[in-house]
């Protein structure tokens, strides 16, 4: 079954769940606009949760989706939530969804959990998961080691379950090369970060603009925790600390509500999750613009794609 068809949704198309952003504003308007919004649970309590559920169901009647970090000491409590405000459909990162899928399947959840390689794609088929997000490491955010070249063609030979495409996607060139490489459509977050109803100040918005192919670096990789960020004087701290061998504590104190930074309009101090995609996006849209605009460039390059071959 087809991704779209199995979501009740138009584009096959998600907005990535980023940490303080990823909210009913945003999500409501991707979700209106025909794709999948997801709201970003990550650091939400109960009560933070529910809230954003229902303005959520209050801006649209469109299917929307919330992320689960699973390492999180509150994932039974959230998932209460989730259940009793009827979310038919659950993300997943930082963890396996192995101990939660019955009740999952219990209510009726659809669990699509982001993966960065085969082996833990072939896993979450195993425990049952509908689909999977295939995230490769020109991602913003938290990220794993292969680059979404290399690994959608390999994820979607390995398993049988729909795969969505994620990482260096930000325009209608990227959806029809993850259709190419086997993906069934995309998740994309860092195209978003730039739409109007993004819950984040304008100076983050034309921060993100304003970044180019190599404005974003990688850290956390000696701790096998990697992020990736647009550079700003906190994450060259970062760097330097990190390359001086610094020690955890001290790392973490410097990044300690970086994201909650960002999310208010601190640029230097904030961590920007971006992905390595930001040099292509150059003005705010709306999200149904956004994503209108990708889909009838994509149809376009595909309907044309084979007069390219002159061999």
């Amino acid at each position: 079954m087809s991704i779209t068809k199995l979501l009740n949704i138009k584009y096959p198309i998600f907005q990535g769940a980023m940490a303080q952003i990823s909210k009913h504003q945003l999500a409501a308007a991707v979700s209106n606009a025909g794709g999948l919004g997801i709201i970003a649970s990550g650091g939400m309590s109960v009560e933070q949760l529910r809230d954003e559920v229902r303005q959520c169901k209050a801006k649209t009647d469109k299917p929307f989706a919330v992320n689960l970090m699973l390492m999180m000491h509150n994932i039974p409590e959230l998932i209460d939530v989730l259940i009793e405000e009827g979310v038919k459909v659950v993300t997943t990162g930082a963890g396996t969804p192995k101990p939660y899928m019955p009740i999952f399947k219990q209510h009726g959840i659809k669990v699509i959990p982001v993966v960065p390689n085969v082996s833990i794609a072939k896993k979450m088929e195993e425990l049952g998961a509908d689909a999977l997000v295939c995230e490769g490491s020109e991602a913003g955010g938290h990220i794993g080691d292969i680059s979404t070249m290399a690994l959608v063609p390999q994820v979607t030979q390995a398993v049988k379950i729909p795969v969505l495409a994620a990482g260096g996607i930000g325009d209608g060139r990227g959806i029809a090369a993850a259709y190419a490489l086997g993906a069934q459509g995309i998740q994309a977050g860092t195209m978003f970060l730039v739409a109007e109803e993004c819950p984040v100040p304008d100076n983050f918005k034309q921060f993100v603009i304003a970044a180019n192919d190599t404005a974003t670096a990688v850290t956390g990789r000696k701790g096998g925790a990697p992020v990736r960020s647009i550079k700003n004087k906190m994450i060259e701290t970062y760097i330097r600390l990190e390359n001086e061998n610094a020690s955890r504590d001290e790392l973490e104190a410097l990044t300690m509500g970086s994201a909650r930074k960002a999310a208010a309009g601190d640029m230097e101090n904030g961590s920007i999750m971006a992905g390595q995609i930001c040099g292509i996006l150059t003005q705010v849209k709306p999200a149904k613009q956004i994503i209108e605009e990708a889909f009838a460039q994509a149809k376009q390059i595909a309907a044309t794609l084979s007069n390219r071959f002159d061999f």
